[in-house]
């Protein structure tokens, strides 16, 4: 391991040591407890029919490992590609396996919220198309988040993310979905518990500082970092998160009531995806104090270093929840990952 986190090996050599002509090799890492893992398989050996591949390294995910240790192993066994199916959190920890190895990752997104596919423009209800975009797609370099976070007990852990990890409401929020309803509705299950959630939000004092800038001390309801900004439902969260700019994005909601709770709806569905998109749109903002209010404060960096005042808070990565937090040091690592995706 590097000093940086990153999983080191010499996977590029065992590939570049193939014979001339030899053909390339995927592995494909399935969360078994997905449906339509046959169906996986037949798209797969199409897949490898058609862009000239060897039958594939299959290796399924555990509760234990959900996918990081089979991505060493896949790395470790000389593949060319490797592809995660799954939800999000499975192609979160394929993506931990992979990060800094150079081996790029395909996506068949087989889950719920199914956020990094979306944000990628990758099919999430198509598998045949989705596979077919692994195995022949463009690829493209993405940044990686690192957070260090800090558990109430003083043990210290490591994890990264792909789209954006958050603490307080919207880590509650996901805690509190009902599994059941999930399965039956999708993500419209998360509107559920956010309705349910909502009433017993108690605003938390937190201490983030952004970069080398100053200590701010807001009282929040939630603080997110992120790599990529948009959520299903046409939420966009942050509009100027881009996967590949080296930065990192911080959200801070601080809404005071339930009208303020109003205006960071209307920022995050109706500001952010329609008026600032056009000069009229944001004449519109300005006139009516829409880009003056502080319920949603933005910010951007290339680190931020979190603290919360008081009780730990409930705390989320990419829309899974992960218990509880006192602390949390977010970095980015720029161009940590290769991803496949549609030309």
């Amino acid at each position: 391991m590097g000093g940086d986190g990153r999983e080191v090996t010499d996977a590029a050599v065992t590939r570049a040591d193939r014979p001339a002509g030899g053909r390339p090799r995927a592995a494909i890492i399935a969360n078994p407890t997905k449906q339509g893992i046959d169906e996986l398989r037949i798209a797969v050996e199409e897949a490898e029919r058609r862009q000239g591949f060897e039958p594939s390294l299959w290796l399924e995910t555990t509760i234990e490992d959900p996918g990081k240790a089979q991505a060493m192993e896949a790395v470790a066994e000389g593949v060319d590609l490797v592809i995660a199916a799954g939800g999000d959190g499975t192609i979160r920890s394929v993506a931990a396996g992979l990060r800094g190895t150079g081996v790029p990752m395909g996506l068949v997104p087989l889950g719920t919220g199914n956020l990094f596919a979306r944000n990628l423009d990758l099919p999430v209800n198509d598998q045949a198309d989705a596979v077919v975009i692994a195995f022949s797609g463009i690829e493209r370099q993405v940044d990686v988040l690192v957070a260090d976070i800090r558990r109430p007990d003083g043990d210290a852990e490591t994890h990264v993310s792909l789209v954006m990890a958050g603490i307080g409401i919207d880590a509650a929020m996901i805690a509190n979905t009902n599994d059941d309803l999930k399965k039956r509705v999708g993500w419209l299950a998360y509107v559920d518990a956010g309705l349910r959630a909502l009433p017993a939000s108690v605003p938390f004092r937190v201490h983030y500082r952004v970069d080398t800038g100053r200590v701010h001390r807001p009282r929040a309801s939630s603080i997110l970092v992120a790599n990529l900004g948009y959520l299903p439902g046409n939420i966009e969260l942050v509009p100027d998160a881009e996967i590949d700019d080296g930065m990192l994005d911080v959200v801070v909601l601080q809404p005071r009531n339930l009208l303020g709770w109003l205006f960071v709806w209307r920022k995050i569905t109706w500001e952010n995806r329609v008026l600032r998109k056009s000069a009229l749109g944001r004449q519109f903002m300005d006139l009516t104090g829409g880009s003056r209010r502080r319920e949603v404060v933005y910010g951007r960096g290339r680190h931020v270093a979190i603290r919360i005042e008081g009780a730990a808070e409930e705390f989320e990565i990419d829309g899974d929840e992960f218990g509880s937090v006192v602390a949390a040091d977010f970095r980015v690592d720029p161009g940590a990952l290769i991803v496949r995706v549609a030309e």
